[in-house]
């Protein structure tokens, strides 16, 4: 009832419209009371608890539709589903609304009473109002309960996403600062340990010719700094990783000549790769090789992941370079496949803006496609990611060999 609260109220209507049903039947059979006709008292019975399936949506309409109706519906004598009907309307308008609007409600139910009371003679008024005065203190002392632990769990929810929100924000805040000490650290100690090694250095190559004892000393002060440098940025650099690298081993980068060996690993995971690789790519600078590697690893795992059984792949790297586009390396990677449906249409990364008639769309999920386009967006390159024309999905990033001055 909680999760269909609707469902709830639409067979409390069904079960008050019932006993109306009993009420009425009950109340007339064996006796010589005529009452008005089944087409008459049907759609009134109905009319008078259908807006109580609406009571937490729209509390107020619901509640002056059953008043309105609840005339008609007591001056016929038709039930009991009246009185339920009003007393649940005023619950409803002090627990989802508030007292001034429950206020206005009593007046009415007062009025309406009085107006009852005059009219039909054969009614004792005293009871009459102590029956109304009675369920009205009811209904506004449960209303008052509820409206009051339903505001304190509102209030609690809102206290608890601020308290969220501060906290992630504090979070951030740390991270950025621990971020900002380290990289202070790192100019520390980088700053330091090369221009003691300048200047050995530059010592070493004076004194080669005359003293080699003192440029062998010199050599082996580079040799000591160099190394403790290196130690220094390894341990600032440990805090920049995460727990799930610490049992991997200390490889050396790939770089784009290892693209065969990817493609091979690929294909005995079962992937078909066909992989075309253009020439001058040994001389690329050491980032820009690996951010090739890396896009086309990334690209190749997604195919694996998402593109389902019996999907193949093309991977296309060529070093372009002509007076427009200046010396890039354009990489391609195309699948097959379908799989499950993929979240992105494009995904345009660079110093272009986007068209108007593409829309330019959050890179949502895992950490793959962000890392692709962080790769492109620090040399400066492209990364486009969709649909493929010709069917399946693919990846194209353009990347320039040199930054620009």
């Amino acid at each position: 009832m909680r999760a269909h609260p609707m469902a709830g109220d639409t067979l409390l209507a069904v079960v008050l419209l019932f006993i109306d049903f009993v009420l009425f039947v009950g109340g007339t059979v064996g006796t010589k009371n005529h009452p008005p006709p089944w087409f008459i008292t049907l759609p009134i019975d109905v009319a008078m608890v259908a807006p109580l399936v609406f009571r937490r949506k729209k509390p107020l309409v619901s509640a002056y539709v059953v008043f309105f109706v609840a005339i008609a519906h007591g001056a016929l004598s038709l039930g009991f589903s009246s009185v339920a009907a009003l007393a649940m309307s005023l619950y409803s308008i002090l627990v989802y609304i508030g007292r001034k609007q429950g206020l206005i409600y009593v007046g009415a139910l007062v009025l309406m009473t009085g107006v009852e009371v005059f009219t039909d003679k054969s009614t004792p008024w005293l009871g009459n109002a102590l029956f109304t005065a009675f369920g009205i203190a009811l209904c506004w002392t449960l209303g008052e309960f509820v409206g009051a632990r339903r505001a304190y769990q509102l209030e609690v929810e809102a206290r608890l996403h601020l308290l969220e929100t501060e906290r992630d924000q504090a979070t951030r805040i740390a991270v950025a600062e621990e971020r900002g000490r380290i990289a202070r650290e790192l100019h520390d100690v980088v700053a330091h340990s090369v221009s003691v090694m300048v200047v050995q250095a530059d010592g070493a190559a004076l004194a080669l010719p005359t003293n080699p004892e003192l440029a062998g000393r010199a050599l082996h002060t580079i040799s000591e700094t160099g190394r403790g440098a290196l130690g220094e940025l390894r341990r600032l650099l440990e805090v920049l990783r995460g727990d799930h690298g610490d049992g991997e081993p200390r490889v050396p980068q790939p770089d784009a000549n290892a693209l065969s060996e990817l493609a091979e690993r690929m294909r005995g995971a079962g992937v078909p790769v066909d992989l075309e690789v253009g020439e001058g790519l040994a001389d690329l600078p050491a980032g820009v090789s690996l951010g090739v590697y890396r896009i086309v690893q990334e690209s190749l795992t997604n195919t694996l992941k998402h593109a389902g059984t019996g999907a193949r792949a093309e991977v296309h790297v060529h070093r372009k370079g002509d007076s427009k586009t200046g010396d890039v390396v354009e990489v391609l990677v195309r699948d097959d496949g379908a799989g499950r449906a993929r979240q992105l249409e494009q995904v345009t990364v660079g110093a272009a803006a986007p068209s108007k008639k593409t829309p330019r769309l959050q890179v949502a999920g895992g950490n793959g496609l962000i890392g692709m386009r962080e790769r492109a967006n620090v040399y400066g390159g492209t990364l486009e990611v969709g649909p493929a024309p010709a069917g399946g999905w693919q990846v194209r990033a353009v990347l320039p060999v040199r930054l620009a001055p």
